[in-house]
C-alpha cells in the first residue's frame, strides 16, 4: 500500500503497517530518530544512507510530522518488544562483558 511517491506501508513481521521510504529497508522512524534525537541534519543522514537522496530524507521527515502519532507509537511499540525480550532472555552478551568487566574494575585497588 503506497502513501506517495516516496512513502510505502509495509507490513512487520507482526503484520502490523509500518511507514518505509519506498523501496528500502529504511524506516521513517530510522530517519526521524536520526533527525530528531541524534541531531543529524538531514545532509548527515543522506550521507549515512548512500543509497537515498536528501529528497528522501526530507520526505521521511515530512511524513513524520504528518503522521507523529503514529511513528511515535510505532517507537514505542519496539521499545516495548525489546524490554519484553530483555525481560525473558536477560542482558545480551555485550551486555554480560561490560558489565563483567565494570566488575573487575570495581575490585581492583588502585596501587
Amino acid at each position: 500500500m503506497t502513501s506517495n511517491a516516496y512513502i510505502e506501508l509495509r507490513d512487520n513481521r507482526a503484520g502490523k503497517p509500518r511507514a518505509y521510504l519506498s523501496g528500502t529497508r529504511v524506516r521513517v522512524q530510522d530517519i526521524y530518530i536520526d533527525a530528531e534525537i541524534h541531531g543529524m541534519s538531514p545532509d548527515e543522514i543522506a550521507a549515512g544512507y548512500p543509497h537515498l537522496s536528501l529528497a528522501q530524507v526530507y520526505a521521511a521527515l515530512a511524513y513524520y510530522f504528518d503522521h507523529r502519532e503514529q511513528i511515535q507509537g510505532e517507537i514505542r511499540e519496539d521499545r516495548d518488544l525489546v524490554e519484553e525480550v530483555k525481560s525473558r532472555t536477560g542482558p545480551g552478551p555485550l551486555e554480560r562483558k561490560l558489565k563483567g568487566t565494570e566488575a573487575q574494575r570495581d575490585t581492583v585497588s588502585p596501587r
